[in-house]
C-alpha cells in the first residue's frame, strides 16, 4: 500500500488516520521479512516522531528492532558557535548530514559485511536533550537485528546528500498531526527541557517554524503520510 498524500495550498498535509497499534503491527511486518530493513519516520518538529519510534522499538523488543535517530548528527554547540549557526540549531545546515549518510550506508550493508568479516556491531551517536549535545558511540546496532528505525526532520529533503539517505531507507512514514496539536506538543517539549514558556513559544514559532515549513513540503515523497488518532 502506498499512501502518498499531497500538501494543499495552505501548507496543510492530507494524512491517513491511523492508530499506534496499527503502525506497530506494520513495523512488525517489516521486521519479519527475514532481512535488514530500515524504516524512516519523519515530520515537522513536534510531530511525534521520537515518541512513535521509541514506542515501536519498545513494543517489538531488542531482538527485532533498534532506534537510530538522525539527531545524533547535530553539530556540537562549540562548532555551531564557531560557524555562527547557533541561532538556527536544528536547521539542515546544522547537522553532519554526510556523517549520517555514512552511518546509514554501514547499517544498510551491515549483515553482509559482518558475514564477510569486514564489519561488526555498529555504534551510532545519540543526541542528549538534557545536554543539548550529541554523544558518540552510544547506540549499538547488532547485525542480527532485522529492523532499524531511524527518525529525523530531513529524511526526505531533495538537497544533497539527503536523496542518498532516502535510497537506503526501505519505507518512510511522514507524521502529520493537526498543526495546533503539533505546536502544543513542541512548546511543551521545549518547556520540559528547560526553556521558559515565552522562550518555548518564541522558538516554536520562529526558527522551528521555518524548519517545519521546509519539512512539510517534503511530505509527498514519503511512502505513507499518517495522522495518529487516539493520542
Amino acid at each position: 500500500m502506498n499512501e502518498r498524500d499531497e500538501t494543499d495550498a495552505t501548507g496543510a498535509v492530507d494524512a491517513a488516520d491511523t492508530t499506534l497499534a496499527q503502525l506497530i503491527e506494520r513495523a512488525r511486518a517489516l521486521a519479519s521479512r527475514g532481512e535488514r530493513v530500515i524504516l524512516g519516520i519523519t515530520g515537522a518538529p513536534g510531530a511525534g516522531k521520537s515518541t512513535l519510534a521509541e514506542r515501536i522499538v519498545a513494543e517489538l523488543g531488542d531482538e527485532l528492532a533498534v532506534l537510530v535517530p538522525m539527531d545524533g548528527y547535530h553539530l556540537a554547540n562549540v562548532v555551531l558557535d564557531d560557524l555562527g549557526y547557533r541561532a538556527r540549531k536544528g536547521a539542515p545546515h546544522t547537522f553532519d548530514a554526510f556523517g549520517y549518510l555514512s552511518l546509514m550506508r554501514r547499517i544498510h550493508a551491515q549483515r553482509e559485511n559482518a558475514a564477510a568479516g569486514i564489519d561488526g556491531v555498529v555504534y551510532a551517536p545519540q543526541f542528549r536533550r538534557d545536554l543539548e549535545e550529541p554523544v558518540g558511540s552510544a547506540i549499538p546496532v547488532h547485525p542480527e537485528t532485522p529492523l532499524v528505525v531511524t527518525e529525523g526532520n530531513y529524511l526526505l529533503l531533495e538537497e544533497e546528500p539527503w536523496p542518498h539517505v532516502r535510497a537506503l531507507v526501505d519505507e518512510t512514514w511522514f507524521l502529520a498531526p493537526d498543526e495546533s496539536q503539533r505546536l502544543a506538543w513542541l512548546i511543551d517539549r521545549h518547556v520540559r527541557f528547560g526553556r521558559s514558556p515565552d522562550e518555548a513559544r518564541e522558538r516554536s514559532l520562529g526558527s522551528d517554524q521555518r524548519n517545519a515549513e521546509a519539512i512539510t513540503a517534503t511530505a509527498g515523497r514519503a511512502d505513507a503520510v499518517f495522522r495518529l488518532t487516539g493520542v
